[in-house]
C-alpha cells in the first residue's frame, strides 16, 4: 500500500506534466517503481479517465523524426515542419464533449502552446476542427489517443532534456491526455538531433545559450527567421 501522501504528491506533479521518469528522480525511486504510483494515483482518482470521443493531428507532422528507428513522413522538411498540432476530445457529461490542444515543436522546445479546456457539444467541434488545424493547410488526420501521448508528453521530456519547460498552461491540460508509460516510439530532433526554428515569441538569443548549455556546440542546427 502507498501513503496518501506519496500519491498526492505523484497526482500534483502528473499535474504538472511531469513523466514517469521525472516523477522517479524527484521521489528518489527506481522508475519502475514510479510508473506503479502512477497508476495508483490514477486508480484513486473519484471519476473513471472520460471516454475518447476523437483525436486529431495535422497531417505532416513526422515530417524529419525517426520512429520506431526509421525515418517518418513522406515528403522533405520545407522549413514550415516541426511541428505537431494534436485535438483529443474526451466525453464530458451527457451530449458535451472537454477538448484540449497541444502545439508542438517537436525538434526541439516541446509544447509552444496549449488550447481548452473547453466544453462544447459534438457539433461545435466537427466546426472548430477546421479552424484549429486551418494554419496547416490541409485536412487534419484522426490518430489513436496512444500517439497523441507519445507526442505531447514526449515532447515534454524531451525539450525538459534540453533545458526547455512546457507552456506555462501546460498543467491545465496534461491530464486530458490520460496516463502514459513514459515511453516514446518517437525519436525527437530533425532527423534525431536539436533543430530550433524560430517563431515570433521566441528569443533565439536564449534558446541557443540553453542548447549549448545542455547539448554542446556544433550538436544542434539554429535557422534564425529575421522580421
Amino acid at each position: 500500500m502507498h501513503s496518501a501522501e506519496v500519491l498526492d504528491e505523484v497526482s500534483r506533479l502528473r499535474q504538472a506534466g511531469r513523466t514517469p521518469k521525472e516523477i522517479a528522480r524527484a521521489l528518489n525511486i527506481r522508475p519502475a517503481e514510479a510508473t506503479r504510483l502512477v497508476r495508483a494515483a490514477a486508480a484513486r482518482a473519484e471519476t473513471p479517465e472520460a471516454a475518447v470521443i476523437g483525436c486529431w493531428l495535422n497531417a505532416e507532422w513526422n515530417t524529419g523524426l525517426i520512429i520506431d528507428g526509421e525515418p517518418a513522413g513522406t515528403g522533405e522538411w520545407s522549413g514550415a515542419g516541426g511541428l505537431a498540432q494534436v485535438l483529443v476530445a474526451r466525453r464530458h457529461r451527457h451530449d458535451k464533449v472537454k477538448i484540449c490542444g497541444y502545439l508542438v515543436d517537436v525538434f526541439c522546445l516541446g509544447v509552444k502552446n496549449t488550447y481548452g479546456p473547453e466544453i462544447v457539444d459534438e457539433l461545435e467541434l466537427h466546426r472548430f476542427l477546421p479552424k484549429y488545424f486551418a494554419a496547416f493547410g490541409t485536412e487534419p488526420v484522426e490518430a489513436p489517443i496512444e500517439l497523441a501521448r507519445d507526442i505531447v508528453l514526449g515532447g515534454v521530456e524531451y525539450a525538459r532534456g534540453l533545458g526547455f519547460e512546457p507552456h506555462r498552461e501546460f498543467a491545465d491540460v496534461a491530464d486530458h491526455l490520460g496516463t502514459w508509460s513514459g515511453t516514446s516510439s518517437i525519436t525527437f530532433g530533425k532527423n534525431g538531433k536539436p533543430f530550433f526554428v524560430n517563431g515570433p515569441n521566441d528569443n533565439p538569443n536564449s534558446v541557443i545559450r540553453t542548447l549549448t548549455k545542455s547539448v554542446g556546440a556544433g550538436n544542434f542546427e539554429v535557422i534564425v527567421n529575421l522580421g
